[in-house]
């Protein structure tokens, strides 16, 4: 075997790995490229060229496998720009997914170690089983997606800076999300007043009971959580005064998010705060799933700060 045919059967292999419609314009390429090293590695040794001389040069080059992979063109079903968007909405949606079924978990009965292995394995099998289409789902619609912007491209628009200041919040959600807290504190005051709204008055006993606060809860949480809920407003005034959150308010907002998580963690923990069963298991499970969610918010904030000060390492 000479030198030309060691190339030929290269360039064979590597364009058999290829598109047919490739592969005569690929092995053009890489013979007349292959012909000229070749050529220049036989000058530069002043000699002629051999099959070992062939054989090394396509091994620098690489494995038929590599070089076509180069003209093969790339099968993207996530386009690189969507990668972060989609494992953060892949884990996002287990852990809630996850969290939920944990929470129907907590919510049976269980006496001794046999009920409670017997119910870790239902909620093995039933949730984080059927929870793994979840990725499935999320491939398909973030490769629709993607397609869709290849298929149909939109002009880009021109990109505007804005302030570090400036959040894409507005004015009048600021006002809808002040109102959103009064009324709930006002809600949460006394839920009884509820039913007094839909049924006037003419609800069930055991409804009320549902809705009633025990006398630890008024006496002991109560007001703290009432307290920090409507340290809210003073803060949300001021960035609807200001018409934007500065940092200084951004800190504000994350230690008082961390201080009622602490205070909703300590409700879930200690005694029962409705005087119903079934409403005191449902309020405090609600209130685990507010405090992952905030500190999901908060750590993913952290996250995706931005401080333009060079590390310790640089």
């Amino acid at each position: 075997m000479n030198a030309n045919d060691v190339i030929e059967s290269w360039i064979e292999d590597v364009a058999r790995r290829l598109p047919r419609s490739q592969r005569n314009d690929v092995a053009f390429e890489l013979r007349a490229l292959l012909g000229e090293e070749l050529q220049a590695k036989a000058d530069e040794a002043a000699r002629p060229a051999d099959a070992a001389m062939a054989t090394a040069l396509v091994n620098a080059f690489g494995a038929p496998a590599e070089v076509a992979a180069r003209y093969r063109p790339t099968v993207t079903i996530i386009d690189p720009v969507d990668g972060r968007a989609f494992l953060r909405a892949m884990w996002i949606g287990l852990a809630i997914l996850w969290a939920g079924g944990l929470l129907s978990l907590a919510r049976q009965p269980m006496h001794g170690t046999d009920e409670f292995m017997r119910a870790l394995a239902q909620w093995w099998g039933s949730t984080i089983t059927t929870t793994l289409c979840w990725p499935g789902l999320l491939v398909i619609g973030f490769g629709l997606s993607a397609w869709s912007r290849r298929r149909f491209p939109q002009p880009q628009s021109a990109w505007k800076a804005r302030t570090a200041e400036r959040s894409p919040g507005s004015r009048v959600a600021m006002v809808f999300a002040l109102i959103g807290i009064l009324f709930g504190v006002f809600v949460l005051l006394d839920p009884r007043w509820v039913l007094d709204v839909f049924f006037g008055g003419r609800a069930a006993p055991a409804a009320y009971q549902a809705l009633t606060y025990t006398d630890a809860f008024r006496h002991r949480q109560a007001p703290f959580l009432f307290a920090c809920l409507l340290l809210n407003v003073p803060l949300l005034l001021a960035v609807i005064i200001k018409g934007a959150w500065t940092q200084r308010l951004r800190r504000l907002e994350d230690a008082l998010g961390l201080a009622i998580c602490a205070l909703m963690v300590w409700i879930a923990t200690d005694g029962p705060v409705f005087q119903a069963q079934a409403s005191d298991r449902m309020f405090k499970g609600i209130l685990v799933l507010l405090v992952a969610l905030t500190l999901l918010t908060l750590g993913l904030r952290w996250l995706r700060r931005v401080r333009p000060a060079p590390t310790p390492a640089s």
